[in-house]
């Protein structure tokens, strides 16, 4: 195992601050847009639907440039990040394993990430690289970042079955189902989800734990 990356949302960071301020802009009680997220996520739609049942016709990326433009658009800080992130990839850096972060995101969302200077090797969004999860070619830019490893020495780390855990197992990746966030919770027993995972972890913590156990072999 020479290279851990790691999807964004739900996994090193929380959404609420994401979808509370949609729901800001577009003046909606904040419990009305995460239960149609989670409504949207049951069904397994793409959670911007959510938007999109609340305004019909909404055009997502113009609403989210307009928000931009009027000093309301997105926001990251370390209140976002989880409180295993910093502890978990500082550990698995200390035991060799190259760290990556690599989601589907916005191109703004990967600055702000760089801005909390992460410890990590390399952070990339889907937003960035013009593919986003679960297009292989995502994957491929994925493996161009591992520096060198192996697909079976790559393990992605994700909360979204079909996003992130059986996406990734195609491609020849192993795989770690994080149970976290709506969709990690929802689908952590689902079998398609638990044959295509390598492990199902509940903190980034347990990925310490299986390097240092893999290394003792």
């Amino acid at each position: 195992m020479k290279c851990i990356v790691f999807d964004i949302g739900e996994t090193i960071i929380h959404d609420d601050r994401y979808w509370a301020l949609w729901a800001d802009w577009l003046d909606i009680p904040r419990h009305t847009v995460s239960a149609l997220v989670g409504a949207v996520v049951a069904q397994g739609r793409d959670n911007a639907d959510a938007l999109r049942l609340l305004r019909p016709g909404i055009d997502v990326g113009a609403e989210y440039r307009a928000r931009e433009a009027a000093g309301r658009g997105e926001l990251l800080d370390e209140t976002d990040l989880y409180d295993d992130v910093r502890p978990a990839l500082t550990a698995l850096r200390e035991l060799g394993v190259r760290v990556v972060i690599a989601g589907n995101q916005t191109v703004k969302a990967a600055g702000l990430l760089r801005d909390l200077i992460l410890p990590a090797d390399f952070i990339a969004t889907s937003g960035e690289w013009g593919c986003a999860k679960p297009d292989p070619e995502f994957f491929n830019r994925v493996l161009v970042t591992a520096d060198g490893a192996d697909p079976w020495e790559t393990v992605y780390v994700g909360d979204h079955p079909a996003n992130d855990t059986i996406p990734a197992a195609e491609f020849g990746f192993l795989t770690a189902h994080l149970r976290r966030g709506p969709w990690g919770h929802l689908w952590a027993d689902d079998p398609v989800c638990a044959e295509a995972a390598d492990w199902v972890i509940g903190s980034l913590h347990d990925l310490v734990d299986i390097v240092k156990q893999e290394q003792a072999e």
